[in-house]
């Protein structure tokens, strides 16, 4: 393969880098594949948000896996009806050594998302990745490697960049619909973490609570650290800093044209829950931004910015949310903003976030939120917790992937696994 820059990698998308025998995935993905076709998924992580991911590619299905035995027991009587027996094992590496799956579907806590990912690659497998992508920033570039080192096709759970709104939104920005952009507002919502806290105690019988931990810090456990509630503790997770802004951080970086670098300055501050019954914000305020000068502001919590991202410039505003897109220029809002003409700069178009992973496997393109495209997002949201963290303003540099001149907000860039995890 002939050497390509980094950007030139990145947009990729009609080519073939990494072809396979025409044999091995003949066909791009139909409405009906033929058994042959079919790629055999492991979905590893049945809890919620696997269920989901689970069901949207159920046909492709024939492996579960979960620490917790009613998640795994759950999964697979979804399948009972079908023709195939759906093999279930509570420890993903087993399903790695078998040579009858093709791929992974990981839908773990934020920090098993490395592992599961890095060690998928090295066994062969294609991977489709919860987001965000990592619990820390090193572990993006560690997956980046995995990915690109063993050829692999993986996909980043980042969905709305396969949703209508959220790319014409971003092909009107990128080709001067507002003429110069002035500011990006994003609105992240506070945590549901519910109220009051309870003791710790022994986990519960179904729960392999010592793997469910894996590589982070041992501790007693907690029915309100385990599960949905993980995201609220930095042992596992970001808060909705990492949950929301994976989506919505991500579509600001995408307009901004800004898929393989990040923010120059980050700044911010946050409160926190008043009794410690969680470690991750309630509300927070900050501003990360870029070297051509435009800052994108972000809030999360009661009070802040409108749900979702809002583009600000010259000639008006364009709105963009789940759903919705709202676009007003020169004063007047416009009634059908789908009609609006974006301009020569055209953005991958994908019309279903799992069906591009599966069809990107068969194809061997990039998927539309590669591994190295969900990476520099999940830094920008790292960084704006390192920023209110240490209380300070950091200078990031995108390429040498460093934190400038602070020694303490560097080491807060990685995270020491917990032995005998090793991550690569």
């Amino acid at each position: 393969m002939a050497p390509v820059s980094r950007r030139t990698f990145l947009n990729a998308s009609a080519g073939t880098l990494f072809a396979l025998p025409a044999a091995t995935y003949r066909a791009a993905l139909l409405a009906e594949d033929k058994p042959s076709e079919t790629v055999r998924v492991a979905s590893v992580g049945v809890g919620r948000q696997g269920r989901g991911n689970m069901n949207a590619i159920k046909k492709h299905v024939v492996a579960v896996c979960d620490v917790d035995k009613g998640h795994l027991a759950d999964a697979a009587k979804t399948f009972d009806t079908s023709p195939t027996k759906v093999r279930a094992e509570a420890d993903y590496r087993k399903l790695l050594e078998s040579k009858d799956i093709d791929a992974v579907l990981c839908s773990t806590p934020d920090h098993w998302h490395a592992l599961v990912t890095v060690d998928a690659c090295k066994a062969g497998k294609d991977v489709y990745c919860e987001k965000p992508l990592t619990l820390v920033v090193t572990e993006g570039r560690a997956m980046v490697k995995a990915a690109r080192d063993n050829k692999r096709i993986v996909q980043c759970g980042s969905q709305q960049r396969s949703a209508k709104e959220f790319r014409h939104a971003c092909e009107l920005v990128r080709n001067g619909a507002l003429g110069k952009l002035k500011e990006v507002k994003v609105g992240l919502p506070g945590p549901n973490w519910g109220n009051m806290p309870v003791p710790d105690s022994d986990a519960p019988a179904a729960l392999d609570y010592d793997r469910w931990l894996g590589p982070a810090p041992d501790r007693k456990y907690n029915a309100k650290r385990v599960h949905y509630l993980f995201r609220f503790f930095w042992d596992y997770s970001g808060g909705q800093q990492t949950n929301f802004g994976a989506h919505d951080l991500d579509i600001a970086q995408w307009a901004l044209g800004m898929d393989d670098s990040g923010p120059a300055t980050i700044e911010g501050t946050a409160t926190f829950n008043k009794n410690k019954w969680f470690e991750t914000p309630e509300t927070a305020k900050q501003t990360f931004t870029y070297a051509n000068g435009v800052p994108v502001h972000c809030t999360l919590g009661a009070g802040g910015n409108p749900g979702g991202v809002t583009f600000v410039g010259e000639k008006g505003t364009i709105a963009v949310k789940r759903g919705g897109l709202t676009v007003t220029l020169n004063g007047e809002k416009v009634d059908k903003p789908y009609d609006l003409p974006t301009g020569d700069i055209k953005l991958y178009v994908s019309n279903g976030h799992h069906a591009n992973w599966l069809e990107c496997i068969k194809t061997r393109k990039l998927p539309i939120c590669d591994v190295e495209i969900a990476h520099r997002s999940a830094t920008v949201c790292h960084l704006g917790n390192i920023a209110i963290r240490t209380g300070r303003k950091i200078t990031w540099d995108p390429k040498s992937e460093q934190i400038v001149g602070d020694k303490e907000a560097n080491a807060m860039l990685t995270k020491e696994y917990r032995k005998p995890w090793v991550l690569g």
